[in-house]
């Protein structure tokens, strides 16, 4: 018993190996999103480890597989998408800045450039149940932007996620140039428009089928 007990990991070493996973986590995360920006979904996880600075070891230590990888990156981009919603949806908020404001900080830390992914790995019950959340809450930045006469009416909630998918994809560098065209592209969808947008808006069902493979 005692001899087990001075093998064991005292709790100020285990609280620095957890640290030190959360760092290699976010690591990850932040690097992987500029890789697959660059490289689409066919980027390789030694690319990510690269990027990163983490060991090949360490990565498969914790994600065994590349699905198990991008899993993981998909559900910690979505858990940010969600937190980002419910910042903007606090009272008092403008509707139109609330909108916008959700739009570039989703854009900043490139919330959809996972989509490229779609169809390729399986969708686990949590990532089902976090994106349909994050779309709940992002429909009521919508409809409060149309409350307030700011979001143009043929303008849906679809429109905005393919717009921050859009812009996520943007490569390294240039940030002022992708600022600038991000705001030209919030400016198009302000009411009243200058012209009908061409087609009906998209579909939610219909954009959630992708990751089906369907």
């Amino acid at each position: 018993m005692l001899r087990q007990m001075a093998d064991a990991d005292p709790p100020a070493r285990i609280r620095g190996r957890q640290a030190e996973a959360r760092r290699n986590d976010r690591a990850v995360l932040d690097a992987a999103r500029e890789v697959f920006a660059v490289h689409g979904p066919d980027a390789s996880v030694a690319q990510v480890a690269a990027q990163a600075a983490v060991g090949m070891g360490s990565l498969y230590r914790r994600y065994p597989s590349k699905e198990a990888l991008l899993q993981y990156l998909c559900q910690a981009s979505m858990d940010q998408q969600v937190a980002a919603a419910e910042e903007s949806l606090e009272p008092g908020r403008d509707p139109w800045e609330a909108l916008a404001g959700y739009v570039r900080e989703c854009v900043g830390f490139r919330a959809g450039v996972f989509s490229a992914v779609a169809g390729r790995i399986a969708v686990t019950e949590e990532m089902q149940a976090t994106a349909r959340h994050a779309h709940e809450l992002l429909e009521r930045l919508v409809d409060r932007a149309k409350r307030a006469g700011a979001l143009r009416g043929d303008a849906g909630s679809v429109d905005i996620h393919e717009l921050i998918e859009l812009f996520s994809r943007r490569p390294a560098g240039n940030t002022l140039a992708h600022e600038r065209l991000l705001a030209v592209a919030l400016d198009g969808l302000r009411s009243p428009g200058p012209a009908a947008l061409p087609g009906p808006a998209p579909d939610w069902q219909a954009y959630v089928r992708r990751w089906s493979g369907s």
